[in-house]
């Protein structure tokens, strides 16, 4: 049997999960992770390749796939109503261009004239103009004789709540005003192929959204048609200027006037919008004494428009399946300390605070663990691996393993992070047997015990400061430094539980490298 995903479908996931943002029981956070994605092939692993920069993989849709990111996951930012967005396809309006009319039948036996769109939210039916005001066309001059309508020439500027024309050009273009993108969400959300679109539009106190939604409600103003496309002009009717006549349907009130010159029809104006409508037919029974054939009857459209009227449901008429998510990173908080890297960027929704099955609520998190050294020799370089030799039974002698995330070189902080790259076969970087794995198959935690081991690398070697307790450090004696997470003897956890949550977006990208000068604005792209 034949069936389809309508537009409505991918519109209420939209708005679903907009509503899923925006509800307080739920925590959604914007993540970055995998500061080694690639690089000489000891540090090419499980997840990783050794032309990452060049040739980016695609994330893969696994259960394995996913629990990696979850442990090369780095620091989260919460997603709060402020941060997201519903938006479309940016249409500007250009002097000397074309638009197409709002139409309720744009199919694929049907397309729209202009842009051939076999569905109404591709066509070019509304724009921006130059103060961010958005509009969508009634009228644009267009007939069954001249499809393609005028151009035009006059950019929509007001505000009215009813339909006008833009200027006095004559260019035949009607104009709905909608809505205008807000100051904050012009900086915030910046784009130039997308346009944001108001929150909460059926709800918000907005003054100016409020009239809009208000005035586009028929059951209340009667104002539900406000076009009628002449698609075939007749023969043989009667002439005469602004003859009134009934639009008949499945709803009540609407009423149109019809000039005719020598017979034929010349132009419709709607003088009634009624109420109630899901089709209509122009009643030109008054006028169509003097039409004698079939092939000289008039054919005229009514337009209806989405639910009761034009601005009523916004998301609905402007086909909102899209949401964009914006998160800014930067050295504001040392769970985003400066030096790091990335490769991963994602969504996760509801990780739990470490320890509990409780949702993480703060504004930020750090999925790292960390390290704070009393002595440093050489410098740490994010990325590699970091070891230490352990001393404690039973794991003496046994090695813990991580891989350097970041290093403060003012507070002596060190945040690492494991994944199974670090216990699967060094040469093969997979499960296949290899010598030593009793050892060196197991993920073992560091010791900040007395005579404990350095923790070193390859270039690097601290002992850890036993001594050090606590959420904050004043290294120079002048300043008060909050390292983000709390430790204790020298060693702090992860903020979130391992692997905790739904990651319900992920993508890689070419490594980004972090520095003291660098915010990262992050804007992510779901399409339903």
């Amino acid at each position: 049997m034949s069936a389809i995903i309508t537009d409505q479908f991918r519109i209420l996931n939209a708005n679903n999960f907009v509503e899923s943002v925006e509800n307080t029981n739920n925590s959604y956070y914007v993540f970055i992770g995998l500061p080694n994605p690639a690089g000489s092939s000891s540090l090419v692993g499980y997840g990783r390749s050794s032309d990452w920069n060049s040739t980016t993989p695609a994330p893969t849709d696994s259960f394995s796939y996913r629990a990696h990111t979850g442990d090369t996951m780095m620091f989260g930012k919460k997603v709060s109503s402020a941060n997201i967005r519903r938006i479309i396809r940016r249409v500007d309006w250009v002097a000397g261009s074309r638009y197409e009319i709002y139409r309720d039948d744009y199919s694929v036996d049907n397309p729209s004239p202009l842009t051939a769109a076999n569905r109404l939210y591709d066509a070019n039916y509304y724009v921006l103009n130059s103060d961010f005001k958005v509009y969508v066309c009634i009228d644009n001059g267009s007939t069954g004789a001249n499809p393609l309508g005028n151009v035009s020439q006059d950019e929509p500027t007001f505000t009215d709540l009813e339909p006008s024309k833009a200027g006095n050009s004559g260019d035949g273009y009607i104009w709905k005003y909608l809505f205008t993108v807000s100051p904050s969400d012009i900086i915030k959300f910046d784009s130039t192929e997308f346009i944001t679109v108001p929150n909460g539009w059926d709800t918000s106190t907005d003054s100016q959204i409020r009239t809009v939604r208000e005035n586009g409600n028929s059951d209340v103003n009667q104002n539900q048609i406000k076009h009628v496309y002449i698609e075939n002009a007749g023969s043989g009717y009667a002439n005469g200027l602004s003859q009134e006549v009934d639009i008949i349907g499945d709803g009540q009130g609407a009423k149109a006037r019809v000039d005719v010159v020598n017979g034929t029809i010349t132009d419709v104006t709607v003088s009634a919008g009624g109420k109630g409508y899901s089709y209509g037919v122009v009643d030109l029974g008054t006028l169509n004494s003097g039409v004698s054939t079939s092939t000289g009857r008039a054919k005229l459209i009514p337009i209806i428009p989405p639910s009761l009227g034009h601005g009523h449901d916004l998301y609905t008429e402007l086909g909102t399946d899209r949401v964009i998510i914006y998160a800014r990173f930067d050295d504001s908080t040392k769970d985003f300390p400066i030096d790091t890297k990335f490769a991963q960027v994602g969504v996760v929704k509801n990780p739990t605070k470490v320890g509990t099955s409780v949702t993480y609520t703060d504004n930020t998190y750090s999925s790292l663990q960390a390290i704070k050294f009393d002595t440093v020799s050489g410098t740490p370089v994010v990325g590699e691996e970091i070891s230490q030799v352990l001393i404690t039974s039973p794991n003496t002698g046994k090695v813990a393993k991580a891989y350097i995330a970041s290093y403060d070189t003012e507070t002596k902080v060190l945040k690492y992070f494991r994944d199974r790259s670090l216990n699967f076969n060094r040469t093969t970087f997979d499960h296949t047997d290899y010598t030593g794995i009793s050892t060196s198959g197991r993920i073992y935690d560091f010791e900040n015990v007395t005579g404990a081991n350095n923790i070193s690398s390859s270039g690097f070697s601290g002992a850890i400061s036993q001594s050090f307790s606590g959420i904050t450090t004043n290294p120079t004696g002048n300043k008060l430094i909050n390292l983000g997470t709390n430790f204790i003897s020298g060693l702090s956890n992860s903020e979130i539980n391992k692997g905790s949550g739904e990651t319900i977006y992920l993508d890689n990208r070419p490594l980004i490298v972090r520095n003291s000068r660098q915010k990262e604005d992050i804007k992510i792209i779901l399409e339903f």
